[in-house]
């Protein structure tokens, strides 16, 4: 047996695709978003990178810089820890018929690759117990798309998935907000752009943002049986979604 170098912390959750009222599904528990700058610090601090930071910081922007201009060509990436292509989404009705933005997108795909699946015996899972499970955002997709956890198109639908997520109560807090992670700018759905308004899904109408980072807050009061609680409650997805 591989010896464990690495260890995840994840909790308990009700499981939503099944019927069984005893049955859970874990969910990691992320510590923080690492970007580039932050694993080129910590690679050489842990003295596993025989550079600088700020030298490899450069070395990987242009490497992923040629890898999205090589990408939009129409070539496949495998890099051994994951693969990457280009999509087309969308149907056509006919044979010659051309691609149109109102109907298609394109979109880049990436899975793990042979490296980073050699990592997975490597790594023990600590389970803390039960989630604070009063409302939970476990999964975004955007209808335009397809894109699962990553892409947002303005005008065009989101579908949130989750757990008590309905929008209930008098609290003006309630809502569904998208915070620009650049500048802080909070933006909040309108209330007529909420298209479907369930416990486990939302869907709404992604507002009108501007090219950029931002993180998706779900607030609610909703608490089930008819019952609303006394003060809203907040769930931050754990994923940062891109306008681009």
């Amino acid at each position: 047996m591989a010896d464990i170098l690495h260890k995840i912390k994840a909790n308990l959750y009700p499981n939503l695709l099944t019927e069984d009222p005893n049955d859970y599904s874990a969910r990691v528990i992320s510590e923080r978003t690492l970007n580039v700058k932050d694993i080129c610090k910590v690679a050489v601090s842990r003295g596993g990178a025989a550079t600088t930071a700020e030298a490899m910081e450069h070395n990987v922007n242009l490497f992923m810089e040629e890898m999205g201009y090589q990408l939009s060509d129409g070539y496949s990436i495998n890099t051994g820890y994951f693969t990457a292509n280009t999509l087309i989404r969308g149907v056509f009705n006919k044979p010659d018929e051309n691609f149109n933005t109102d109907k298609h997108a394109i979109l880049y795909q990436f899975n793990q690759g042979e490296l980073l699946r050699k990592e997975l015996p490597n790594i023990s899972v600590e389970i803390k117990g039960i989630g604070d499970s009063s409302i939970n955002v476990s999964e975004v997709i955007d209808v335009k798309t397809g894109s699962v956890n990553d892409l947002l198109t303005p005008n065009r639908n989101l579908r949130i998935k989750g757990f008590k997520l309905k929008l209930a109560g008098d609290n003006p807090a309630v809502g569904v907000y998208f915070i620009n992670q650049g500048t802080q700018e909070r933006t909040k759905v309108e209330a007529s752009e909420i298209v479907n308004n369930n416990p486990a899904e939302l869907i709404i109408v992604i507002p009108i943002l501007a090219a950029g980072t931002y993180l998706l807050e779900v607030t609610s009061q909703f608490a089930g049986g008819g019952v609303n609680l006394k003060e809203p409650r907040t769930s931050a997805f754990d994923k940062i979604l891109t306008v681009q």
